[in-house]
């Protein structure tokens, strides 16, 4: 099977072993569509990382309106279908995105069939011309890969009546992700590091785990990876709470020197706020620390409980109290430590591996080359 990707999330190098993953599945010849970067809206810039290439066609290409999530499309991919002449192609793009209406109808002309993913868990009417082309898209697709269940059911309510894949988008390699310093274990007085990673933007809850350190022991600090508006936000309060030296500030890391980083620390802790437009999809750091045996706490916004399960601990969003209650229960029980460490790389191996995700994936090809061809 002749398969084309179309992919801005794939500019992520950790993320590429998945295609490694579905390259080696029996008879999958996979090209990869991907820019040279894209633009997150925050203003941070996120370059094109090549780790993982084997197996498979890459090809770098030009994007229109960069950063423009609604807007932005491939100006070359005509040309890039009748070159790799695909069977299917997949879309990695919300169904209300142009990009995902522009590869829809070259696809057709090319007679293949077509898959588009959705992360979007909230029920959203959009304005003309999105709303006409999330119908278009409907209409022409042989089928829909949801990142998560209520993704699913919002499809089902905006009118989608084709067949839907309750997939998500990236897993983890276990390989990069996994332990390779010695266990952390704390001893009394030491710092006992919190740790984020990821955007520092107000939906990601970050003050919550700020004020939650002056319910704790002066030892326990908190750690953030990543760039955005809230640092001067967060700098400020821990200084108006008189603990500027218990947060700590880090900067970006590249994306294959997290799993260190969530080794290095003690905890990592994700305290999302759900918003009107907005609730936690996924939260993929999860996932990288747990599959490096760091234990995870995460509040309950979205689709974290459902991530975390049992292998973690589970906080009330915007609630510091609960927070710091779930980190004193780490502080307080090494054993509960340890077997959260061990839970969390066991759950993270049987559901969260990018080598499951690309057999699911394999397994949707499959079905949609025995489906009828939409014309």
């Amino acid at each position: 099977m002749r398969v084309l990707m179309i992919s801005k999330a794939l500019v992520a190098g950790t993320s590429q072993k998945k295609l490694e993953e579905l390259a080696r599945l029996p008879d999958v010849e996979l090209t990869l569509a991907t820019p040279s970067y894209w633009l997150h809206d925050d203003g941070s810039k996120q370059t094109l990382e090549k780790l993982y290439t084997e197996g498979y066609r890459m090809i770098e290409t030009p994007m229109r309106f960069n950063g423009r999530y609604h807007l932005h499309f491939y100006p070359e991919l005509s040309k890039i279908m009748r070159e790799v002449r695909p069977e299917i192609v997949h879309i990695d793009e919300e169904p209300y995105n142009f990009a995902t209406y522009h590869a829809m109808r070259l696809a057709g002309k090319h007679k293949a069939r077509v898959l588009f993913f959705a992360f979007q868990n909230l029920y959203r009417e959009y304005p003309l011309p999105f709303r006409r082309i999330e119908l278009y898209n409907y209409k022409h697709a042989t089928t829909a890969v949801a990142g998560n269940q209520d993704a699913a059911d919002v499809l089902r309510r905006k009118g989608y009546k084709g067949s839907i894949h309750v997939i998500r988008q990236f897993g983890i390699d276990p390989v990069i992700y996994q332990r390779t310093l010695p266990p952390r274990q704390h001893k009394p007085g030491e710092p006992f590091l919190l740790g984020y990673a990821g955007r520092l933007v107000e939906s990601k809850g970050l003050p919550t785990l700020v004020e939650a350190l002056t319910k704790l022991p002066d030892y326990c600090q908190a750690v953030f990876v990543g760039f955005g508006p809230m640092r001067e936000v967060l700098e400020k309060q821990a200084a108006n709470l008189g603990i500027s030296e218990r947060v700590i500030f880090k900067g970006s890391l590249p994306t294959y020197e997290i799993p260190r980083f969530m080794q290095e620390i003690d905890a990592f802790v994700l305290p999302s706020l759900s918003r009107p437009n907005w609730t936690e999809q996924f939260g993929r750091v999860l996932i990288e620390s747990m599959a490096c045996e760091t234990p995870v706490l995460g509040s309950s916004s979205g689709e974290i409980p459902l991530v975390i399960d049992d292998a973690g601990l589970v906080f009330k969003e915007g609630n510091a109290d609960e927070l710091s209650a779930q980190v004193r229960k780490l502080l307080d029980d090494p054993a509960l430590y340890a077997d959260l460490a061990r839970r969390g790389r066991a759950r993270v191996l049987k559901y969260y591996t990018q080598a499951e995700i690309a057999r699911q994936t394999y397994e949707t090809y499959q079905e949609m080359l025995a489906s009828p061809l939409h014309q």
